[in-house]
């Protein structure tokens, strides 16, 4: 058996396993739930609007945040960032200011024209969450909105450190 050749039962256990994974569910669905919300934009009026922008943008606080923090954030690199607040900054979306804490750095920020269109592509996820509660049914979207929000407090709290099993 050569080494491209991948073994049925593996394939089928990968399948399943996929299938299974909160995390598989939920990175799917992001990213289902935004492709649709950057093509409605676009279809809208804004088509140079990408997925790499909108990643960013919840990352992005109001009064500015330093290149390095928004490349931590968002868990790419700083040159990543850096392309994408180009493409930004050149859409009029956000503009680069002083960092008042250090005046050599600088901050990364919404223009007001950036802060418009952040209302409106929030607009646009909230007429798809109306769109996915009829489809979903009321009561399981409320269900699912309180499990995430619980999901969220737990992966933002700090992690316990991890105890050697047992008989060690």
């Amino acid at each position: 058996m050569n080494q491209h050749d991948l073994d049925p039962c593996d394939v089928a256990e990968l399948a399943r396993r996929k299938r299974a994974s909160l995390g598989q569910l939920l990175l799917r669905s992001a990213r289902l739930l935004d492709e649709r919300a950057v093509a409605r934009v676009a279809r809208r009026g804004a088509p140079g609007v990408r997925r790499a922008h909108t990643a960013l943008m919840p990352y992005i606080d109001l009064e500015g945040t330093r290149l390095t923090d928004l490349a931590e954030r968002a868990g790419v690199t700083k040159q990543a960032v850096g392309q994408v607040v180009e493409e930004l900054e050149a859409a009029g979306v956000v503009e680069r200011t002083p960092d008042p804490d250090d005046r050599r750095a600088k901050r990364v920020r919404f223009t007001p024209h950036g802060l418009k269109t952040l209302l409106h592509g929030l607009g646009v996820l909230h007429e798809l969450e109306e769109e996915l509660t009829r489809a979903m049914g009321q009561k399981q979207m409320a269900s699912l909105k309180k499990g995430l929000t619980a999901l969220l407090a737990a992966l933002e709290a700090p992690e316990a450190p991890e105890t050697p099993p047992e008989g060690r």
